[in-house]
């Protein structure tokens, strides 16, 4: 993966080259923003224009005005949805073998003219810019080429192996008007490349495989050959199944996956309509994986999410321990909820008003409810003479009823306490979701007042007998107090709701028998109780999964239909329905927003960074693509999960029974030799006998060791004394800054997950190129220099830590410091025990 937010062109001015080329592409998008405006002016021209043809209020003007504003409004619906992020891409091409020139004003050749490359040299004869929409000049010269169009096919289907024209391709990320960063791919880094005379920049992995490619050894060259050799057969290979992609840090695996789905969706785009669901583990990997794989100008066509933000309605914003993360990561968890749906059925109504006190009469003592008494008279209408009455229903948020009284064919039926238990657990062994056995459960009380009753008994002809039936039934069904009974005897449950149900300890050991243990129960309930009744409040990325798990567990309720309200037009016209496109586009949301939320289901899904996925997380990503292709790319070595062997079961369960086919990238081109050496022998502690991937590049820098001076002091609790933390704040910052004096790009700070507010607080004055975070929002990210702080904390968070620590030290591709405390027990060179031979 390239690197966030950095540059490698150590011998400019810190971020000159960098800034140069974003100011460019800065100067081309405010020119691209300055004709969009022009043709919003004229779309809204057209619009007001043809609005005004509309004056005679007859249906036929009204139709025909309808039709004029609806051309000029999907035009200006157009702009003005693509409007922000408009420009995502770039690509630099030789000279073609022909000159001619496609509508869009680009030239139409695929292959380089001969001569074009000359003794390893050649000049950009075209640049294309890729949007959202194409975007002429008024010269017709192309500002902006729609990504759909035949001339941006390079941008997705260039490799190294087949370049075509391409000599660079280029991702733009920006944000509204505002370019934020680029990040280039060179296509041919053997070639030096002149653009207006001046030889090409390139920022990112564009400048490091540059400089690999035009190495003066032979070796290098090969080494360059063999990894855009093993990529492309990753980007091409057959889309259908499963694609599974294994390698270690620093080999391209996010890259090479978000290529081969821009790859295959420009390839076959009716064949991936259906969208494609791109989860990486992090918001942070997140905004990476946005600037490589733009939406694409496609309305739902890519969605890229957190694993935290897969649920729409939710998002995590807390943090779990590691402890309570393996409970509710584990597959056990599946069981628990289900009980937990269950039980809920049992619970008051959350967040309501307590039942009022019994009325006169009633019944007293725990389960005491309501008693409703007031019998109805008889309406005497032949052999239907019954009448529902009402029973004791409790009020919105009263404990659930135990009791039904009816009144009908001129008595009392009544259903006690252990007649609805039996009933609810008869509905509840079907297998539908809790919710929508609500109405079996509605079924089963009726049989059971209708037998109570024994008028099946006076009926002999079956005619009468379901008449009577049918009417007795709607009498009941139809009075207020039965509804109120059953809302509250079997009350719709949400994810939330249930998930806040957990939260009470006694009841969560009752629920979670033979499945938790008294410490887990503990834990779980304790990390639950920051929610509040209605089960809103923060969230973490394990909660994500469990929201969705009791979202299948429990159904959405039916609902009535509602029925359109009647437009006076309707009855003038006789039309069914008559709008304007204005009318339509201001009732609601954009269809973008809508197919975003409502689809759960694609046709392809990409799982990056997938050793981390949690057996529950697996379920929620499984569901999404039930009869998607995928891709899956990961490695076991950088697993933060303590179980892989039940992860991996959850996997295959999600992947089913698809053909896959297997890749490994064994070659590391991020990390340097000095780097990858020293997280090889955090490797062997934490996997051992696991091949490191080759670093094929060295840069003489060996990592610093460092020491925060502090004494290693504990407390009673056995966390680092406050004189410790200072001494380690102190350090991180002074190494921080140090750093920053030696890179051009970012320094990534990477802690213990437990300090991670702390480091932010402590780094918060040394502006944007420092990044804090904790060890597990690490994976994926990659900066040019890399501050470890306190391996031993890091190691000791989870039974996966020394996994986690591997990660960490795999983040840098220039220069690595790792800073020692007391708790990793450094030699006399600060070296910590962990990275001692």
């Amino acid at each position: 993966m390239a690197a966030h937010n950095a540059t490698h062109a150590p011998d400019h001015a810190p971020d000159s080259v960098r800034d140069r080329e974003i100011e460019a592409e800065q100067q081309h998008l405010d020119r691209v923003y300055r004709r969009l405006e022009e043709k919003i002016h004229e779309a809204e021209f057209l619009m007001d224009d043809a609005a005004k043809r509309g004056q005679v209020g007859t249906p036929g003007a009204l139709a025909e005005r309808d039709a004029q504003v609806f051309q000029a409004g999907v035009h200006l619906h157009r702009l003005n949805s693509e409007y922000e992020d408009f420009l995502f891409g770039r690509i630099d091409l030789l000279l073609g073998k022909d000159g001619k020139k496609g509508p869009d004003g680009a030239h139409t050749s695929v292959e380089p003219a001969d001569g074009a490359i000359q003794d390893g040299r050649a000049a950009i004869a075209e640049t294309l810019h890729i949007g959202r929409l194409g975007v002429l000049d008024a010269d017709y010269s192309p500002l902006v080429i729609d990504w759909r169009a035949p001339a941006a096919a390079p941008f997705y289907r260039a490799t190294p192996v087949a370049p075509g024209r391409v000599v660079r391709r280029r991702v733009i990320r920006s944000k509204g008007r505002r370019v934020l960063g680029v990040e280039d791919d060179l296509m041919r880094p053997e070639v030096t490349a002149t653009l207006d005379g001046a030889e090409l920049p390139a920022i990112g992995d564009g400048a490091l495989m540059a400089a690999l490619g035009r190495a003066r050894s032979h070796t290098m060259r090969d080494i360059v050959a063999s990894i855009q050799a093993e990529q492309d057969l990753v980007i091409r290979a057959p889309a259908a199944s499963v694609t599974e992609v294994e390698g270690g840090p620093g080999t391209g695996k996010t890259a090479v996956a978000l290529h081969r789905a821009a790859y295959l969706l420009y390839q076959d785009r009716r064949r991936y309509a259906g969208g494609i669901l791109i989860v990486s583990p992090t918001p942070l990997l997140v905004a990476y994986t946005e600037g490589v794989l733009p939406s694409l100008g496609e309305e739902g066509q890519v969605a890229i999410r957190a694993l935290g933000s897969l649920v729409d309605g939710a998002e995590a914003s807390a943090y779990d321990p590691p402890a309570v993360s393996r409970i509710k990561g584990s597959a056990r968890m599946l069981k628990l909820l289900r009980k937990a749906a269950r039980g809920a059925l049992e619970l008051a109504a959350p967040g309501a008003a307590p039942a009022a006190p019994p009325a006169a009469g009633a019944p007293a003592g725990d389960d005491a409810q309501l008693s409703l008494e007031d019998l109805l008279a008889q309406d005497g209408a032949g052999d239907r003479g019954r009448r529902a009455g009402s029973g004791s229903a409790a009020a919105p948020g009263a404990a659930v009823p135990t009791r039904l009284r009816v009144v009908a064919f001129g008595g009392r039926i009544e259903l006690d306490e252990n007649e609805l238990r039996a009933i609810r657990q008869t509905a509840l062994g079907g297998t539908a979701p809790v919710n929508l056995l609500r109405p079996r459960a509605r079924r089963l009380i009726l049989d059971a007042l209708w037998a109570r009753s024994g008028a099946a008994r006076r009926y002999t002809d079956p005619e009468l007998a379901a008449e009577a039936r049918e009417g007795f039934d709607e009498d009941i069904t139809t009075e207020a107090d039965f509804q109120d009974f059953l809302d509250a005897w079997w009350p719709e449950l949400t994810p939330r709701g249930v998930l806040a149900a957990m939260a009470d300890e006694r009841r969560l050991a009752r629920w979670a028998r033979r499945i938790l243990n008294q410490r887990e129960v503990r834990q779980l309930a304790r990390s639950l109780r920051r929610l509040d009744a209605t089960g809103h409040g923060p969230l973490s990325v394990h909660d994500i999964a469990l929201l969705d798990e009791l979202q299948q567990i429990l159904g959405a309720p039916l609902r009535p239909a509602r029925p359109r309200e009647a437009d006076p037009l309707d009855q003038l016209t006789g039309l069914d329905e008559l709008t304007t496109y204005v009318d339509r586009a201001a009732s609601g949301r954009s269809r973008r927003e809508r197919l975003e939320e409502e689809r759960t289901d694609y046709a392809h899904v990409i799982v990056d960074e997938a050793q981390d996925l949690t057996p529950m997380q697996w379920r929620m990503v499984g569901r999404r693509g039930r009869h998607a292709t995928w891709t899956v790319v990961g490695d076991p070595a950088q697993s933060s999960w303590s179980d892989p062997d039940e992860a991996a079961e959850a996997r295959d369960e999600a992947l089913g029974t698809r053909p896959r086919r297997r890749f490994t990238l064994t070659v590391n081109y991020r990390n340097p030799a000095e780097i990858a050496d020293l997280a090889s022998r955090v490797l062997a502690l934490a996997m051992p006998g696991t091949p490191s991937p080759k670093a094929v590049r060295s840069t003489g820098l060996e990592p610093r060791f460092a020491l925060s001076g502090a004494d290693g002091a504990r407390g009673a609790a056995g966390a680092a004394g406050a004189a410790d933390d200072a001494a380690l704040a102190r350090a991180t910052v002074a190494e921080a800054e140090r750093l920053l004096g030696e890179v051009d790009g970012t320094v990534g700070v990477v802690v213990a997950m437990h300090r991670r507010e702390q480091a932010r607080g402590w780094l918060a004055g040394l502006g944007d190129r420092v990044v804090a975070l904790g060890s597990l929002e690490a994976k994926g990210l990659e900066y040019d220099a890399t501050l470890v702080v306190s391996p031993a904390e890091i190691a000791d968070e989870s039974p996966a830590g020394l996994r986690v620590l591997y990660v960490a030290l795999t983040r840098a591709t220039q220069q690595l410091t790792v800073l020692s405390g007391g708790p990793d027990e450094p030699d006399a060179d600060g070296v910590p025990d962990l990275l001692r031979d």
